[in-house]
């Protein structure tokens, strides 16, 4: 069973920076997607950056182009998402999800497409 796992929250200002990790046990490790989504409160939640582990490719939310930065450790089975220029519209609920069937069209990142969740790691930015 593919158990994903959360950490690097926090608090931090307008302008900072923080590096979100999660790990993945469980499961194969290559040829699987694995995404960054968020949720703010009352808000839907929105597909932030994802990558294909098997080369490397990234897609990345409008909102977060040129500020996020999602990369992945193949001998750690992780996955990071580097937050810098964080603004307070960045403040929510982020989860890593995993799957190995997914086809991203248009860069949009569909939470519907991934069955493998972690239990989240609260971002505020102040």
């Amino acid at each position: 069973q593919v158990q994903l796992v959360e950490s690097g929250g926090g608090s931090v200002q307008a302008g900072g920076s923080l590096r979100l990790s999660c790990t993945r046990t469980g499961d194969t490790y290559s040829r699987n997607c694995m995404a960054w989504f968020r949720q703010a409160p009352g808000k839907e939640r929105e597909g932030v950056a994802a990558i294909y582990t098997n080369d490397d490719s990234t897609y990345y939310a409008d909102s977060v182009k040129g500020r996020f930065t999602i990369s992945h450790d193949f001998a750690k089975s992780t996955i990071y998402l580097q937050m810098d220029s964080l603004k307070p519209e960045d403040t929510a609920m982020y989860y890593c999800a995993a799957d190995s069937a997914v086809l991203i069209l248009g860069g949009i990142i569909k939470a519907e497409d991934f069955t493998y969740w972690g239990q989240g790691t609260q971002v505020t930015v102040s």
